[in-house]
């Protein structure tokens, strides 16, 4: 649960760096950077998944880039739900979905469901493979 929600606040501190990055991003304040965090984080567990099964050739057909198309569109999609939050255009929700992304995959590869700090140390073996210690 702990880890669940120090997600959600970098989550929410991530929206805050995205919409001072582009110009096409708005949040009105910290409150609605943990409500466009928390709606996000829904509509990326609800409606993400049959969004993607749906353009599931396309996806196919552009290797997995189509994705980084649909991970806009969540974010668009919380823009204009949001009166506090605000995405004006495709092409800011994109690069603002880039960064997003690359914040949460950090979190979720760095933080375990307790909210500590986990660190994987890689050791060579005498034959020199690398080994998770």
């Amino acid at each position: 649960m702990r880890g669940m929600i120090f997600r959600w606040l970098i989550n929410a501190g991530g929206l805050l760096l995205v919409s001072h990055l582009f110009d096409g991003i708005q949040v009105a304040g910290l409150g609605w950077a943990l409500i466009a965090a928390l709606f996000l984080g829904v509509v990326n567990a609800l409606i993400r998944p049959v969004v993607l099964i749906l353009t599931l050739p396309i996806n196919i057909l552009s290797l997995g880039l189509f994705t980084f198309v649909i991970n806009a569109l969540m974010l668009w999609l919380v823009g204009n739900l949001l009166a506090g939050f605000r995405v004006e255009g495709f092409w800011p929700a994109l690069g603002g979905s880039l960064v997003l992304s690359l914040i949460s995959f950090a979190v979720n590869s760095l933080v375990n469901d307790q909210g500590r700090w986990e660190v994987i140390e890689l050791r060579r073996d005498r034959r020199g493979v690398w080994r998770e210690r």
